[in-house]
């Protein structure tokens, strides 16, 4: 299972560190990453980090994201900065061993999916 942590309520400007914790048996596969689906919209990538520790960004967060995984715990972290009110949705957790490890689309190739964890900025 995949569970997330972290999502709340912040002021544009702000940070938030959000963190999806690995449980049960289920053992780290390849590629992991985060989804977001705001308020009527479609859900869209925003980062992916494989194995090897490379990492992908949807343009619309780069330089501002950062997506890191701690192997020996775990865990996916997801550190938001500079939020804007257009970062506000809820944020997945997502995990697979799809062919390229980027967040294309709308998540599709990816197995495994947490419930969410919903980040407001105003």
């Amino acid at each position: 299972q995949l569970v997330e942590f972290g999502g709340d309520s912040v002021q544009a400007g702000g940070s938030l560190r959000l963190s999806c914790v690995v449980t049960g048996t289920f053992t780290v596969p390849l590629c992991m990453g985060w989804y977001r689906q705001g308020p009527g919209q479609e859900r869209e990538g925003v980062a992916a980090i494989d194995d090897d520790g490379s990492t992908s960004y949807a343009d619309s967060v780069k330089d501002r994201f950062t997506v890191s995984k701690d192997t020996n715990a775990n865990t996916l972290v997801l550190q938001m900065n500079s939020l804007k009110p257009e970062d506000t949705a809820m944020y997945y957790c997502v995990a697979g061993e799809p062919s390229t490890c980027r967040p294309d689309g709308s998540g599709s190739q990816f197995k495994y999916w947490g419930r969410g964890t919903q980040v407001t900025v105003s």
